[in-house]
């Protein structure tokens, strides 16, 4: 079972940071793609665009968006698939993300949500 971590796309990448997937359906603003060392971005595993612009990084709206959240990936294995693969195959995994509230945002709940399907097997 690999370690799980977060780390903002305006963060130095580090080399301790492992495998680095950008979990985030857009780009982050300003960062340059040679500059973020990202080794997987995985677009479609981010919050559905309505889910996400219903959110607005709102805290009171966080217990409704994990829910949310959850139901979307539950829906898409598919989507989730590669990311459980990464996470198996490597010894420190980082999820990148762009949002400036570093407790409530999708890769938080992504990487919870990933936490309990490890812990459930």
């Amino acid at each position: 079972m690999s370690k799980i971590a977060l780390k903002r796309a305006y963060e130095e990448p580090d080399k301790d940071d492992g495998c680095r997937v950008l979990v985030d359906r857009l780009w982050p603003r300003g960062i340059k793609k040679e500059d973020a060392a990202i080794d997987e971005w995985l677009k479609e595993i981010g919050p559905s665009n309505e889910l996400r612009k219903w959110f607005g990084h709102d805290p009171d709206k966080w217990p409704e968006f994990r829910k949310r959240y959850f139901q979307e990936l539950e829906k898409n294995p598919e989507v989730v698939e590669p990311l459980i693969d990464i996470v198996k195959n490597q010894p420190q995994v980082t999820l990148v993300f762009s949002a400036k509230d570093s407790e409530h945002n999708n890769a938080v709940a992504l990487k919870e949500y990933l936490e309990e399907k490890q812990s459930s097997k």
